[in-house]
């Protein structure tokens, strides 16, 4: 089936009979593109228009398949040659539909088992605090509240205050302790290790004016236990001075632990602690 040669026959029996495209196009009920498309070869009509085409062109389907008019003494031959052509033209057509669908249906499909999983990672992201990468569609996850780390940093704090207190050397001394935690390993439901940098430093003030009497800054590990959901310190360990102190913290910590450390003199961690206690020294002592 020749799709040019039929495009320059139809042209040419609509020529034939007077017709723009337009008017052409109006008794077939499709848009004068369409036509144009035929005409140029771009496209076949759709075969429900086959028989109303050769009725307004005054041409046979045999006619019309062929591109041309045929003399009666082929016309028999003709015929078994556009039938066949037909019959070859329609199965490529439902091959490609039925390509078209199955593609759709593909795609349909992906979306399906890929947006659940997309979701999921988003809800994921939001439960870790990080910024989603696609969408939650209007969903917006509140993790739950845990106040565990707070109340175990809290329930240090207070141990390391108290203990500091013991030795103060003026009445009005005060200890102030900033920390940061870097890992907290769960040992049991009742028991804990909290690895953490500390920074201790006691004040007092005279004539007038707050000085500093001791300071310490230096990685802790703590034993902490749950009793009736209160948190208590059992014991603590830090590493020696001196030429003990790099064993020791190797002894310590683990190694997840002392990378994270390796940077706390430059990723800016000992001057947020600072400003922690400055802050708290300033509070108390001009309350």
């Amino acid at each position: 089936m020749n799709q040019e040669k039929i495009g320059k026959f139809i042209a040419q029996k609509r020529k034939e009979k007077n017709l723009t495209q337009v008017q052409f196009a109006e008794k077939l009920g499709v848009s004068d593109r369409s036509v144009s498309k035929w005409e140029n070869g771009r496209c076949m009509p759709d075969l429900s228009l086959f028989e109303p085409i050769c009725t307004i062109l005054e041409i046979s389907i045999n006619e019309f398949l062929s591109g041309e008019e045929i003399p009666k003494e082929k016309y028999e031959k003709k015929a078994e040659e556009n039938m066949l052509q037909t019959i070859d033209y329609t199965g490529k057509k439902i091959k490609h539909t039925k390509a078209i669908y199955m593609t759709i249906l593909g795609v349909v499909l992906l979306l399906i088992a890929t947006l659940p999983t997309l979701f999921c990672i988003d809800i994921t992201r939001m439960r870790n605090n990080e910024p989603v990468l696609f969408s939650t569609w209007g969903y917006e996850y509140v993790p739950p509240i845990n106040l565990d780390v707070e109340n175990m940093e809290k329930c240090i704090r207070e141990y390391l205050v108290k203990e500091e207190e013991k030795n103060k050397h003026y009445n009005n001394e005060k200890s102030f302790v900033a920390m940061r935690t870097y890992f907290i390993d769960e040992k049991s439901e009742e028991k804990y290790y909290v690895y953490a940098w500390i920074l201790q430093e006691a004040y007092y003030e005279k004539d007038g004016k707050i000085e500093k009497d001791t300071a310490y800054s230096i990685p802790h590990k703590f034993e902490l236990t749950k009793e009736d959901d209160n948190y208590i310190v059992t014991d603590y360990t830090i590493p020696r001075d001196g030429e003990y102190y790099e064993r020791d913290i190797k002894n310590i910590f683990p190694k997840s632990v002392l990378n994270d450390m390796e940077d706390v003199h430059t990723d800016g961690t000992i001057e947020r602690l600072q400003l922690e206690i400055d802050e708290k020294v300033e509070l108390y002592f001009h309350k």
